[in-house]
């Protein structure tokens, strides 16, 4: 008898196959003599549509709304339903006895194989493939550690539960504002708080009024100093107040009242999980988060040069340190190779710091794997990603960076200035790599590092220069989707609630694997833009987040439902518990947007006129470019931007067509004259009203 491997994509199930010793043997699997491995495209099984529950659904009408099938029921997507044949007549075969549920070790992996099984039918024993990295040794490694398929069954509960709300919550409220205010418009658990973090920064910026300020600065003999209020402020915002200290202090003497001088050491950057290695290499390289999971994706299944990317932890767990010696060795070229070998040099202690058994859940941090390096092999991207993870890798296995904080305090009059500089003991893992600094937004002043020779206490200091400088207090700045996907790991800023203000640190907004679409699908909507690095809404963001209920738009509900789902794949909550919330929720979304007296104004008005109404069509993007479609529902039509000035005979015909049946069947000749136009819109108004 023989075992059925289900790999998510096929790239990996050829790997794995390759492994196992399984050679091609018919389109979409492979064999061997103990195991079949075949492969999803993604998902090949989704839940059921609308219209497959009521017929009634095939219309978008709001008083249909909301839709509560019963019971969510799957089907096989149709475009890849040939595969969904190929794994369904392996999985019947008389000879296969087992299943290895070799997906993506995570919730939305598990999810692919069980919907598969539960199309098929499966009934019989299934163990869980569950691996970090997609080396040749991490594969056989873990075809020799197969774990029951019953300990992941709480893992697939969430994923049906996340899936299932995503359903009930997204189709409903996007079907309720598409009928309400005639347009296209959708919204979810999480793009919309997202959305409604950028619109609200946008607002701040808008309603920022600019207050001037002033400083004060001295040029003493070998160093400078800034003026400090007792509470360590250096901004004055009343100009006369200005004056008057540079008064007080003219002509007069300087005296260094302290001389501090304190060992600072600074460890390294922890390792990547998924959104900050997003965010660094946005801010390096002005890569979206989409084409660094995307290059991420490269080096780990192509490449295997690094671990799982979709994780959300930066720590390792005790019993992968003996690896570590080996994922040292195998970075064997420059500029990595003399960092490793002085690493090599001394026994490997990694502290509790890097090595945390409590911080990691799902999977580890994103680190090398004992794949031998060649990085010839990588493109110049994949490089730059890779180098990324590299040094961070290497950078924590160094020791701290240690300087000596050195600051003056200069007394003149009762005014004190703040000198500060630093003398660097040991580089540490700067050698490295430097740190990642973080763009978050902070109103920290710090005091301006300089070179400070050697100084003692009650020295008189030349009083130089005195400056008196002018600035303006700036708004927030424009997210990033560095910043964003920052702010979307932690939205807590946004809740007022002070006791969910901890919890949701724990969820965030989606998954670490679901941000990059997340942010993808509102630029594709035409709700935000890029302008450069910084993120704008759009006019039509804009409006959405008013019109959406206000309870969607706020971060403080898709994050509760984050750390339920989390809980769920614990064994800490029950789904049915879950989905009976996410039903009331979906009733009263539907019901504000009912009741809504808010009105929509498109902003995507082309130039062209429909050819059956008339009306002015609007652009909408979609998968086969920019499409244009009337607004008017009852008319329905639909064609491409390029096919405008490509009016050929056929395509005129076909209108004319469309528009003398609607007419026959829809109005009344005898009353109305013979105006095609005025034909026409009546037919269409008579069509709304049946």
């Amino acid at each position: 008898m023989k075992s059925i491997v289900l790999a998510e994509k096929p790239s990996v199930g050829k790997e794995i196959a390759r492994v196992l010793q399984c050679s091609p043997k018919g389109k979409g699997y492979c064999e061997g003599a103990k195991y079949i491995v075949t492969w999803a495209l993604g998902h090949l099984v989704s839940l059921a549509d609308p219209d497959d529950y009521d017929k009634r659904y095939r219309n978008w009408e709001i008083e249909d709304l909301p839709m509560l099938p019963k019971k969510m029921e799957v089907r096989v997507m149709p475009k890849t339903s040939h595969q969904f044949r190929v794994v369904r007549d392996l999985m019947k075969r008389s000879d296969v006895s087992h299943l290895v549920i070799a997906t993506d070790a995570g919730r939305e992996g598990e999810l692919v194989a069980r919907w598969v099984m539960k199309a098929v039918g499966w009934k019989k024993p299934c163990s869980r493939l569950w691996i970090s990295s997609q080396t040749d040794q991490a594969i056989r490694e873990g075809f020799q550690n197969l774990r029951p398929g019953k300990d992941f069954e709480n893992l697939y509960q969430a994923a049906v539960c996340r899936s299932e709300a995503d359903w009930l919550i997204g189709m409903n409220v996007t079907r309720a504002l598409t009928c309400k205010f005639e347009a296209q418009l959708n919204a979810g658990r999480v793009q919309t708080p997202t959305l409604y973090m950028v619109v609200k920064r946008e607002q701040e910026i808008a309603q920022f009024i600019p207050v001037p300020y002033w400083t004060v600065r001295v040029d003493f003999d070998g160093y400078f100093g800034s003026w400090r209020d007792k509470s360590g402020n250096g901004r004055i915002f009343d100009c006369p107040k200005t004056e008057k200290i540079r008064e007080q202090i003219k002509d007069k003497s300087a005296t260094i009242e302290e001389v501090k001088s304190q060992l600072k050491k600074e460890p390294a950057p922890l390792a990547y999980d998924l959104t900050e290695l997003q965010r660094d290499a946005n801010r390096r390289y002005s890569y979206s988060a989409k084409k660094t999971l995307s290059l991420l994706q490269a080096l780990y299944e192509r490449h295997k040069l690094v671990t799982y990317p979709r994780t959300d932890s930066r720590h390792i767990t005790e019993d992968m340190v003996p690896t570590l010696q080996g994922r040292l060795q195998a970075m064997n070229q420059a500029p990595y190779l003399k960092f490793a070998q002085k690493i090599l040099e001394n026994p490997l202690k990694p502290g509790k710091r890097f090595v945390d058994n409590h911080k990691v859940s799902d999977h580890h941090a994103i680190i090398p794997t004992e794949q031998p390096l060649k990085l010839e092999n990588l493109s110049s991207e994949e490089r730059k990603i890779y180098d990324l993870i590299a040094k961070r890798f290497l950078a924590i296995l160094y020791p701290p960076y240690q300087y000596d904080q050195l600051t003056l305090v200069t007394k003149i009059d009762s005014h004190r200035f703040y000198s500060r500089g630093k003398f660097v003991r040991s580089l540490g893992w700067r050698e490295v790599t430097s740190v990642s600094l973080s763009d978050d937004e902070t109103n920290v002043e710090e005091l301006p590092e300089q070179t400070l020779g050697q100084y003692k206490e009650g020295t008189l200091a030349l009083v130089k220069k005195i400056r008196l400088e002018q600035g303006k207090t700036d708004p927030p700045p424009r997210y990033t989707e560095a910043s964003l996907l920052g702010a979307m790991e932690n939205p807590s800023r946004f809740i007022q609630n002070e006791k969910l203000k901890e919890s949701i640190k724990q969820g965030g907004l989606g998954t670490p694997a679901t941000r990059a679409e997340i942010l993808e699908k509102l630029f594709y909507n035409n709700y935000m833009e890029r302008r450069g690095k910084q993120i704008l809404p759009t006019s039509k963001g804009k409006q959405i987040v008013e019109l959406v209920p206000e309870t969607l738009r706020s971060p403080e509900l898709t994050a509760k439902w984050e750390r339920r789902l989390n809980d769920i794949s614990k064994g800490k909550e029950s789904r049915k518990a879950f989905m009976e919330d996410i039903r009331e929720n979906t009733i009263s979304l539907v019901q504000a947007v009912k009741v809504s007296t808010s009105s929509f104004e498109a902003d995507n008005i082309s130039k062209t006129k429909c050819p059956l109404c008339r009306q002015f069509m609007l652009t909408m993007n979609s998968k086969k470019g920019v499409t244009l479609v009337c607004p008017d529902r009852a008319c329905g039509h639909r064609q491409s931007e390029k096919s405008v000035d490509i009016f050929d005979k056929r395509s005129l015909r076909q209108e004319k067509r469309q528009s003398k049946a609607l007419i026959s069947k829809y109005s009344d000749k005898g009353n109305i004259g013979t105006n095609l136009g005025d034909l026409l819109k009546a037919a269409l108004d008579k069509k709304k009203e049946d």
